[in-house]
């Protein structure tokens, strides 16, 4: 939430920015084989500050390799075909829309991390502790302020606004069935409609022309009218509560205002874990990596790499971040035996409404 989900650095993206091109220093093309090593497989909107990774290299003698692979969705499902004979040690970026899959396939070994008993209840979402809570955030739709303003339209702030006519062809988002964001969108539109009329909402989004798309990073980047590429016509987009900050702090521009805006009424709240590979080949040093994850410099790094929120209580942010983050009050949720119950049969019904 992630987020998920973020892209180039000139590019400006929100639950995971400034990813898929970032390549740490840090970093080792070293196998992962050996003791002074330890491999991350994780999504492409992941990234951190070298300074960071070079902090715990310095704090454990272990270099970090990080192994990006698509939109979290895809990154579990490749992680699941590999399962037993993993690409790495630690996978960080499965979140709560994706965990109950993941448990189910046996991804993670249980560890209980140090810092853990910090975290807040909310967020520890597997008592067995096969994963740890490292980040949270809201996936709301986004909303380009300018085109808005142009057309003397009101932004939508509801799910049901945007199947109005008012709104139509104006909406891209990700697919449930391949990104995480697009399954937060999904578990959003249930949790605020209801289990029994979600699937005829859906069709209802169809036939106003949204549109779907695989992931986060071409949805935002290429399709959105707001973002900071300024290359797509959609001014809707699934995105995040925190991808104003992004576009603020990316702006070539002094900004007082962001540019984009975020729907309050259609937000869900996302939440990511790391957790150990089963079969990993440096489980040692991949414990210390998840230590790390939840340790203060990597909380206090994650808000301006991947604009996500820290679940460590009373992590120092940056003030741009506090500053035009948007507050959501109630974001909506999902069961985490409901998402599990359910998933699959909502993905199918989401797939023949959505997508064609």
């Amino acid at each position: 939430m992630t987020l998920k989900h973020w892209a180039a650095a000139a590019a400006v993206l929100p639950l995971a920015a400034l990813a898929a091109c970032s390549t740490s220093a840090s970093s080792t093309n070293s196998g992962s084989g050996t003791s002074k090593n330890v491999v991350l497989v994780t999504h492409e909107s992941f990234a951190v500050s070298d300074s960071v990774l070079a902090a715990f290299r310095k704090q454990t003698g272990i270099s970090v390799k990080v192994l990006r692979s698509g939109d979290a969705g895809a990154a579990v499902n490749q992680a699941i075909l590999t399962k037993g004979k993993p690409q790495g040690d630690v996978f960080f970026g499965v979140d709560n829309t994706f965990l109950s899959r993941a448990l189910k396939e046996k991804l993670f070994t249980a560890y209980d991390a140090k810092g853990a008993g910090t975290i807040p209840a909310q967020f520890v979402l597997d008592p067995q502790h096969r994963v740890t809570p490292i980040d949270y955030g809201d996936v709301c739709v986004n909303y380009d302020k300018k085109y808005f303003t142009e057309k003397k339209l009101d932004p939508p702030q509801t799910f049901a606004d945007l199947a109005k006519p008012a709104y139509k062809n104006l909406l891209v988002t990700e697919n449930a069935a391949t990104s995480s964001p697009g399954l937060a969108f999904l578990l959003g539109s249930v949790a605020n409609l209801g289990k029994d009329a979600a699937p005829a909402y859906w069709k209802q989004l169809q036939a106003n022309g949204a549109e779907v798309v695989d992931g986060w990073e071409e949805a935002y980047n290429s399709r959105f009218s707001g973002a900071s590429s300024g290359k797509g016509d959609k001014p809707l987009v699934v995105s995040y509560a925190t991808s104003p900050v992004a576009e603020v702090a990316y702006s070539k521009k002094k900004l007082t205002e962001a540019p984009t805006g975020v729907a309050t009424g259609t937000c869900f709240r996302q939440v990511e874990f790391a957790g150990l590979l089963s079969g990993a080949r440096n489980s040692e040093n991949g414990k210390k990596l998840i230590d790390f994850l939840i340790s203060p410099p990597f909380q206090q790094d994650m808000p301006m790499q991947m604009f996500v929120s820290p679940v460590q209580p009373g992590t120092k942010v940056p003030e741009v971040f506090s500053t035009f983050s948007v507050k959501v009050g109630e974001p909506k949720t999902v069961s985490a035996d409901d998402i599990a119950a359910n998933r699959d049969q909502w993905i199918k019904a989401w797939t023949q409404a959505m997508v064609r």
